[in-house]
């Protein structure tokens, strides 16, 4: 159950920092036309576009663990047999977890510290409040956390009952699609 509700939750956080990318293209579009053709950028892009990217980045973090999508190299577990390889699988998630935890505990000060101080970046026309940024780092790392742990634990059940992992899905082509 938690598994699936993790699941869930990464992909809406997925779908979140799309739109936000989506909408930060917008964003960067007038800033050009602005700047181009009526010499009047829009103000504030550069702030909003350093907060956004960070959020994005942080938000699609907990979907890559989950999804497999994480950089790894398998050389040398593929051609291991199943349970030094799930064994080692595992202590990758685990390590994943660590990592991720300390990322996320270094970054609670900092988010603590910017909401009780009402910390912003820019000047001048368009001030952006940093919080949202910091609080997607904690809350991606987070997720991103939970997401290896999960996996480190199932992996670990499949290793315990000598059931290996399922293939990876083949990826799915629209029918009808060219």
């Amino acid at each position: 159950m938690i598994s699936s509700l993790s699941l869930l939750v990464s992909r809406a956080m997925l779908v979140f920092s799309a739109a936000l990318a989506m909408l930060l293209s917008f964003v960067v579009c007038a800033d050009v036309v602005g700047r181009l053709f009526f010499d009047r950028p829009l103000r504030g892009t550069p702030e909003m576009v350093s907060t956004a990217i960070v959020i994005i980045c942080f938000m699609q973090l907990p979907y890559a663990v989950r999804s497999g999508g994480m950089v790894s190299v398998d050389v040398v577990v593929e051609r291991l047999p199943f349970r030094p390889a799930a064994l080692l699988r595992a202590v990758a998630m685990l390590l994943g977890v660590l990592f991720f935890g300390f990322v996320m505990w270094g970054a609670l000060e900092p988010l603590a510290h910017a909401w009780s101080a009402g910390e912003y970046e820019g000047e001048g026309a368009m001030r952006v409040p940093v919080w949202p940024a910091k609080a997607a780092v904690v809350v991606g790392t987070a997720l991103a956390t939970l997401n290896y742990l999960l996996m480190a634990v199932e992996e670990i059940v499949r290793l315990r009952d000598n059931r290996p992992a399922p293939p990876p899905a083949a990826p799915q082509v629209p029918t009808g699609a060219i």
